[in-house]
């Protein structure tokens, strides 16, 4: 059975969700209120600080020379932290400046209110080490107005990620034409000035007629359409040159999508970033009656069996 549990303490993470929750609704709000909380769980976790005598200067400097550990050399990984914070301003700069000052590219981030006033709930995607990812993850929980920082690296989670992208209809010939962009300089040639000069090219003889452009208009927003339809998305708004696609999938889902409706021409896409929350775990209530009612070492009256 899977149990989501956090890097450190060994503490569920619905339990330390349920515990800020139950807290926030019980005792007024102020930005020191997540110190006590945090005070309180770090003492029940590891119990009082055992006294350790002071070291001396030898040891410090031995201790520096011979025990400092090697530069990893194991390959970043995707990691997931999920901060309950105090919804105060500052705290979002103050949580992307801990990770920008470790050197760490944020993918995507997401903050939102939650249904307890005055506690937010934070998704940060980013790339990483996991010795340096720990250390960034007690540095932000230090700070005054974060709660709690879950580490939802290695658990099995529900992932979604909202898309609203723009693609033309007219065809790749045509999208520089549909882009807000000028042209600086005259001898810069664009990739889609050159695709329409070959098509004008290889049919120099025939002309396209206005029928032929709008037959040719609505096979691309057939396809487009069908396509969507196969990535559970919807077109949420047609216009004469464009649709507006919007999609609500696994991130993998969408870099594929994109990839896919990039030939037709892209000429804006937004995502809102990875919204992250942990899998339930399925209990079995027939497990019990499977089980034989009987001990295994249960000896057998030979007198009660039949004959033969």
């Amino acid at each position: 059975m899977f149990r989501a549990v956090t890097s450190i303490g060994r503490t569920p993470l619905r339990s330390t969700v349920s515990q800020v929750m139950r807290l926030k609704s019980t005792q007024p709000t102020s930005a020191t209120s997540a110190m006590s909380f945090k005070k309180h769980l770090r003492q029940r976790r590891f119990g009082p600080v055992p006294a350790v005598p002071e070291p001396s200067v030898e040891d410090a400097v031995t201790n520096i020379l011979y025990n400092t550990p090697a530069p990893s050399k194991a390959p970043e990984t995707r990691h997931i932290l999920n901060c309950l914070v105090q919804n105060e301003p500052g705290v979002l700069s103050r949580l992307s400046g801990v990770l920008a000052a470790r050197g760490f590219n944020i993918e995507s981030l997401v903050v939102a209110n939650t249904e307890v006033p005055d506690l937010s709930r934070m998704t940060v995607v980013f790339n990483g080490r996991n010795v340096q990812i720990e250390q960034a993850r007690r540095q932000l929980e230090d700070l005054v107005p974060v709660w709690a920082v879950l580490d939802y690296t290695k658990t099995k989670l529900i992932e979604r990620e909202l898309l609203l992208i723009k693609v033309s209809i007219l065809g790749p010939e045509h999208l520089h034409e549909q882009l807000p962009t000028a042209k600086l300089d005259d001898q810069v040639e664009f990739e889609d000035e050159n695709l329409a000069q070959q098509i004008l090219g290889h049919h120099s003889t025939a002309v396209a007629t206005p029928s032929e452009t709008l037959r040719e208009t609505f096979s691309h927003l057939r396809a487009l359409t069908e396509l969507t339809r196969l990535f559970d998305g919807k077109v949420v708004d047609v216009s004469s040159d464009s649709v507006v696609v919007e999609m609500c999938a696994k991130p993998g889902r969408i870099d594929s999508f994109m990839k896919l409706v990039k030939p037709f021409g892209i000429l804006e896409a937004s995502r809102t970033g990875v919204m992250a929350m942990p899998r339930s775990p399925v209990h079995d209530h027939y497990e019990a009656q499977t089980e034989h009612s009987y001990e295994e070492d249960e000896a057998v009256d030979a007198s009660l069996l039949p004959p033969g």
